[in-house]
């Protein structure tokens, strides 16, 4: 897929993270996360990130990403596969030089590790990275990776294939100063944690789509809640809201990490062997699985 292909695809509908299985020994589960993979991409999901934040990015050897990306694409179809990609330039430079020998769609480039850079470090960073592939490639703007405008615009005067935007600080100032100042160069997506839950602020701000980190386990209830979305029908996405996702957030806040690991037990919940997230995350707890389970029961598939 080209970069102008990616980017058209990336506006073009619902995105989502599948969860990274592992098996009782905590390496990667290829078979379970093939067939979870095969049946997010029948909902007709446009673009699906393998190993992203919700996939554990951050608790994954750079050397396990490209065996996960190939298990996703041996089984999209039709549906593009964009692999995480982070940490310090030289490693991120590695990896999506990896993940684009083994056919991945794209590259998200979540944070770098730990320390806080000046805006012309992060310039030097991204640029390295989007100059290193063929790929298109989206900036995650979050933590300690919050891109400014003026930088912004220079790395997409600098890096053609730079095509995308997800943003995770929930500073819509910001991210309107941005879309009103890029216009139509990037396709912009939402990207804070259970990110129906601002959609319709961000959807204001000029934002197209959003990555719905619950599509892993409850893939129809999120395409409703988009479509509902898309269409202004805002009773939809009130009565959605407040039978599922304040309920879900209120699960979700229980514990750092739990963003993660409650839809890890969600996929569980749906009949696949996600197994437990990796350390330094923690699983939901008995009472706390009980709860997810009486959340989703309408939507079992």
């Amino acid at each position: 897929m080209t970069p102008a292909e990616l980017k058209a695809a990336l506006g073009s509908g619902l995105l989502s993270f599948p969860v990274t299985h592992f098996d009782d020994q905590g390496a990667f589960a290829p078979d379970s996360y093939r067939a979870h993979v095969e049946w997010l991409a029948g909902y007709k999901a446009p673009v699906l990130f393998a190993a992203g934040g919700t996939g554990e990015f951050f608790s994954l050897a750079p050397g396990e990403i490209p065996g996960i990306v190939a298990a996703a694409k041996e089984v999209a179809g039709e549906t593009a596969i964009v692999s995480g990609c982070g940490y310090g330039t030289r490693m991120a430079v590695e990896i999506a030089q990896a993940v684009e020998k083994v056919g991945a769609d794209g590259i998200l480039l979540l944070p770098h590790y730990l320390i806080d850079a000046p805006q012309d470090g992060l310039f030097e960073h991204i640029k390295a990275i989007c100059q290193s592939v063929d790929l298109g490639v989206m900036v995650y703007n979050r933590d300690n990776a919050v891109l400014q405008a003026d930088t912004l615009a220079r790395l997409c005067d600098a890096c053609p294939n730079l095509i995308g935007f997800k943003d995770g600080t929930g500073d819509i100032a910001l991210v309107r100063q941005i879309t009103a100042k890029m216009g139509d160069r990037l396709t912009y997506l939402g990207g804070m944690p259970t990110a129906e839950l601002y959609a319709e602020a961000y959807l204001g701000a000029g934002f197209t789509t959003y990555s719905s980190a619950v599509f892993n386990f409850v893939p129809a209830l999120a395409n409703e809640f988009y479509t509902a979305l898309r269409a202004e029908d805002r009773a939809t996405c009130e009565r959605i809201l407040n039978e599922f996702f304040y309920p879900f957030m209120a699960i979700r806040n229980r514990a750092k990490g739990y963003a993660v690991s409650a839809i890890k037990a969600g996929v569980r919940q749906q009949g696949f062997a996600a197994g437990k997230v990796r350390s330094p995350l923690t699983d939901l707890t008995g009472a706390e699985e009980e709860m997810m389970a009486a959340l989703i029961a309408p939507y079992r598939r």
